[in-house]
Formats: C-alpha cells, structure tokens, sequence
C-alpha cells in the first residue's frame, strides 16, 4: 500500500472511531470502547507499514501526501497536505502506539461509567488531533490540530463536569493555553508576513532567500516558545498541569505521556532551521526548562495525591527535554520525549490500578502493603520508578544521561540544576512508592476486604509499557558500553541536517544539534554521577519511608520551606489573588456600572430620541390637503432658492 494511502487512513481512523461513539454510541453501549480502541490500533499497524514507503526521506527529502487544496485567499495559499518524515512518523508510532495501550487500558477502567460512549469519543478525537499536528504540512494545519488538542483536553480534563473541580480544572487548563496559543498565532503572523508562506519547506528556505525574515527569526522563534511553553506547561504556564489530574486517570496518562504536552518540544523540533538560527532563544529555552525541572521536582517532594506526584515529575520531566532542545540536542530531547511516554503512561495507568483497586482513593497516606494483593501492578509500577529514577538498565537512564551531558558542555550550572533534579526526582518518585506498595496497610477495612488485582484488560497494558520502559533505552547507547549504539543520532539526521546547514550560515555561533560528544574520561564521570546520585535518592527514601516507617503528615502542619514546597511556593495564590480575581472584578464593574448606567444608557437613550423625534414629525401628518399643498409650495421655493444663490 503506497505511503499517500496509508498517512490519510491512519489520521482517518480515529476520526472514524469519534464519529460512531459520538453518534451511535448511545446504542452501541460496552461495543464503543472496542471500536474505539481498534481503530487506534489499527492506526498504529498503519504507521508501521509506512517504513515501507519512508525512502525518500533518506537523501533529506520529506515525502508531501497533498490531499487537496484547502485555503485560497489573497497572498495565501494552504493545502490540506502532510508531511513524512523521520520526525512526523517518529511522533505518530508514539501517539498511536501508547494511545492504542491507553484505549485498551480505559475499556476496563471506565467500565459501568455513563459517560462510556461520550469518554471514547474524545479520546479519540485527541488521537486524531495530535496526529494532525504532527503530520502537518503547514502551520496552519498544525495550529489546527494544536487547537483540536486543546479543546480536548479541556473536555477529558472537565469530563465529570458535574463536580466543581474538574470543571474549574478544565476552565484553567484551556484559559492558561489560550496565553501560550496567542504566541503561537503571532509567530504564525510574522512567518507568512515576511515569507508570503505557512509550508515548512518553503520557510526554510525563505530563511536564506529573503534576507529581512532572519531580522525577525528571533521574535518568531521567541512566539513560538511562549506558544511551546503554554502547551507543554512549563514556568510559568505551569499551572494547568497538575489540576489536569481531575479527569480520568487514563486521560492523565494519554495527556502527559503521549499528545498534548509533547507538542511544545516537537514544535521546536519541526521548526528546528529557526530555533537554531535564534541561539538567543535558544538560551532563554534552556534557562526556562532548567528552572522548571528543579522547580517542579522541589513541589513534588511532598505531594500525597499520587496523580498529583506524577503530574509534577511530567512538568520536570518536559524541563529536562527543553534543556536538550535549547541546547540544540534535539535528539537527546526526542530521546526523552519517548522513553518519558513509556515509563510515564507506564506509572499513571499503574496509579490508576490502585485508585480503581482503593475505589478511587488517591492519598498516598492510606495506602501502603499493596505489592501482596497486586503483584503485576506492583512489578510493572517499580520499573517505571526505576526507569524514570535514571537506574541502568532502563530506558531513562540513558535518555537523561543524554541530556545531563549536553547540559554539562553547554554550561555547568544548568549541569548542576539537572543533577539535583535527578536527585529529588529518584527521592520523590520512590517516596511515592514505598508509601503506596510497601510496609503495613494503611487501606481502611472496608476497601481492603474488596482490594484485587486489576483485569486483564488493565494489566495487559501494563506489562507492554513495562517492557518498553526496559528496553528502548538500548536505542541511544554512550560509546562506553559496547562501543556505543546511535541509532536514533543516524535516524533524525536527515530531518536537522537543513537546519544546522542554515543556522551556520547566517548565525556566528550556531548551535549544533548533531550527536553530543565528551572525552571518555568525562563521559564516564558523568554516568557515574548520574548513578550515584539515583541510587543516593532512592536510598534516602528507603530509609525514612520503608525502613523508618514513617508516613507523612497533614500538609496543616507543615512550616517553613515544608510548607512554601506544599503550597507549591505559592504560585497558584498569587495568580489568583492577583490576576483572575482583579480581571473578575473589572468584569463586574463593566458589567454593574459602565454597561448599566453608560451602554444600556446610551441605547435606551438613542430609542427615546427616535421617538421624540417621531412624535414631533407626525403632527405633519393631518389629512388636510391645503396643509400638504403649502409644504409642497414652501418645499419648491427652498429649493428654488437654493439653486438661485448657488447660482449668483
């Protein structure tokens, strides 16, 4: 099956798939979530088959499947088109590949939920979004798709809209976006300003051709990070992350592991020729990820919500990746950005078979002593701790060792940020851990007499993650063990070689986002510190919460820095005391007092002057017709009168 069949289909399925729950759901009942989940998977066959048709890509060339002609107005001109390559097929395995695990995993989690038909069919209507998005040929239709993601998320995230919480999370999340999605709109506007254009290949070239668009490539790549930062929540857009964890647990995994916040990174990825021609902003990208992992690893120290733990290590985690795509090492990013969707959804569905075992308890405090009632869940759950903690074998060590490296060439402190993270990260990750599946049982008895092992349709997923976490990190190998393994360095060449080709020639400095490189004296060090201070991390909270048993107490009676990390140093308050609530109540005096008494005003008033006026002109109106006769005559002599002056 030719390459311009397959891409259309597989972004067709789930489309499909959103369209028969949305519809027909109602009577299809149990059967939607099969459906659902097949086409997803079928999508995911889809992607596979298209390596067959992906040679062209090889000498640098993407393959273009135009659909038709969508947008002809003015200077602009837009095709329904989408864009194969390397990256784009890499992103679709990733969405398709862990969506499918996460449809399969919902089946039996929202079982018996009324909203059954209505859940898949937005799930599926994510799917097809991000697929959108990152096979867009344009950015027109990628905007498109990174709108559909949004809008998505704000009604998985809102699904049970009928508690106050998930819609106010909801509410937050696609507010807090729309700030990052007007960067994206002006970076969008100076781009087809400048170059008459929105298709990426005709953008890299106008790169060199037109001399005055590199002026304003900074500006755009600065809109196009502030549209990155909204999407893929980092500081100080942060915010709508971690509430995002009122929605369905498995909605929390597909939206940190797999679409909505991989779309910031992959959006530098894409536009890589301007970022790398702005290495300016490329700095402020790595001071901002820098600080936001330390950030959020600090506020998960003393999270008791599990989801809210797992939602804090995923903003961190997004910091590490835009360290890597900052510093030009897109590589070790989109390295990242895959391992961290398979120990990622990994840990959130392993969370969601303990909420769904507890009967939707989320507090880490009373739990503990599950590993005896829920092996599978358990093993699987202690590898993504491990894989995500940096302990070899697994498949985040050496995608954060990847990104440690980079990060010790480009400067030392953002190096030291990224080691005390990866400290924190193994501390907070096996905290949650020990409290969840080791020591007594802290379940109350009435849910212990009903705790069980999730079904297999839960499970499954489970052990397929568990498995990824283990051994996609074999794809990026340091040169130490084995003579090293490039295999994604060989992959994504292609795809940057134009990029860093351009950024050489009209930048002074440019950065490089070829394979990162050190001395095997300071390779090995790095590894060796990256290991120490893993294992240092989980030994400490082995030693406080498993071997001294102790068990956290109320967040009321936290102080000092306790209390400024469990407050999440305050930044919630301060937006509310200081941005929502001022703009609420300008709202309301717009509202009480400038549209009452100065707009309502002005329109009733603009009615009563009408009527006056009426009410002066309709004593014209008599019947008589001597009156009419004398208006006509003095009508005729005004106007005699007027061309006669005129005249002299």
């Amino acid at each position: 099956m030719e390459i311009s069949v397959l891409i259309p289909t597989l972004v067709a399925l789930p489309l499909i798939g959103f369209l028969v729950s949305g519809i027909f759901g109602k009577w299809l009942k149990g059967f939607t979530g099969i459906f659902s989940t097949a086409t997803v998977f079928v999508s995911f066959a889809l992607a596979l088959l298209s390596f067959d048709g992906f040679h062209p890509m090889r000498n640098g060339i993407p393959k273009i499947v135009t659909l038709f002609p969508w947008i002809t107005t003015g200077g602009l001109n837009v095709s329904l088109a989408y864009q194969v390559d390397q990256l784009s097929l890499y992103m679709v395995l990733i969405i398709t590949g862990i969506g499918s695990l996460i449809h399969l995993y919902s089946i039996g989690y929202m079982k018996g939920d009324p909203g059954f038909a209505r859940y898949f069919a937005y799930l599926n209507l994510f799917i097809f979004s991000m697929l959108n998005l990152v096979l867009a040929e344009n950015l027109i239709l990628l905007f498109l798709g990174w709108e559909g993601v949004g809008l998505c998320s704000y009604l998985l995230i809102g699904f049970d809209y009928h508690k106050e919480t998930a819609a106010n999370a909801g509410m937050k999340a696609f507010i807090v976006n729309r700030i990052g999605d007007l960067g994206m709109l002006l970076g969008i506007a100076f781009v087809f300003w400048y170059t008459g254009s929105v298709s990426f290949t005709v953008i890299e070239e106008a790169i060199l051709e037109i001399p005055s668009f590199r002026y304003i490539l900074p500006l755009a790549a600065a809109c196009f990070f502030i549209g990155a930062i909204g999407k893929s929540a980092q500081l100080p857009l942060h915010v709508w992350l971690p509430d995002a964890m009122a929605g369905p647990t498995p909605v929390s995994a597909l939206i940190h592991a797999a679409t909505m916040v991989t779309a910031g990174i992959f959006l530098i990825a894409r536009l890589n020729p301007i970022f790398l021609s702005a290495p300016q902003v490329g700095h402020w990208i790595v001071v901002i990820g820098s600080i936001t992992a330390f950030f959020a690893a600090t506020v998960g120290l003393f999270q008791n919500d599990i989801k809210k733990v797992l939602a804090y290590s995923t903003v961190s985690q997004l910091g590490y990746m835009f360290v890597a795509m900052g510093a030009g090492a897109y590589v070790a990013g989109l390295f990242h950005l895959m391992t961290h969707a398979f120990f990622k959804a990994l840990l959130f569905l392993g969370s969601g078979s303990v909420i769904h075992a507890l009967h939707h308890e989320q507090d880490l405090r009373n739990m503990g002593g599950l590993k005896k009632q829920m092996k599978i869940t358990w093993i699987t759950f202690l590898i993504g701790s491990l894989a995500i903690s940096g302990i070899p074998p697994f498949s985040g060590f050496f995608s954060k060792d990847l990104i440690l490296e980079k990060a010790y060439t480009y400067g030392t402190l953002f190096y030291g940020l990224g080691i005390i993270t990866a400290l924190l990260t193994a501390f907070y990750m096996f905290r949650m851990t020990y409290l969840t599946f080791y020591g007594e049982s802290r379940v109350s008895s009435e849910k212990a007499s009903h705790l069980h092992e999730s079904p297999l349709v839960m499970t499954i997923p489970l052990i397929i993650l568990s498995i990824g976490a283990m051994v996609t990190g074999f794809l990026e190998v340091p040169h130490l063990f084995y003579g090293g393994v490039r295999i994604l360095t060989s992959y994504f060449g292609p795809v940057f070689i134009r990029g860093i080709e351009i950024s050489e020639r009209i930048v002074k400095q440019p950065l490089d986002a070829r394979e990162v490189g050190t001395t095997t004296t300071v390779e090995l060090s790095l590894i060796a510190v990256s290991i120490a201070v893993a294992i240092s991390g989980i030994f400490i909270a082995r030693m406080i919460f498993l071997n001294g048993k102790k068990v956290p107490d109320s967040e009321e009676s936290h102080t000092g820095i306790k209390r400024i990390l469990t407050k999440k140093y305050y930044v919630d308050e301060f937006y509310h005391n200081f941005i929502v609530e001022p703009i609420l109540l300008l709202g309301k005096f717009l509202a009480d007092y400038v549209e009452r008494n100065f707009l309502d005003l002005m329109l009733r008033g603009t009615g009563r002057v009408a009527v006056a006026i009426s009410l002066v002109l309709r004593r014209a109106q008599t019947g008589i017709v001597v009156d009419y006769a004398i208006l006509i005559v003095l009508g005729t002599v005004v106007i005699l009168s007027f061309f006669l002056l005129r005249g002299l």
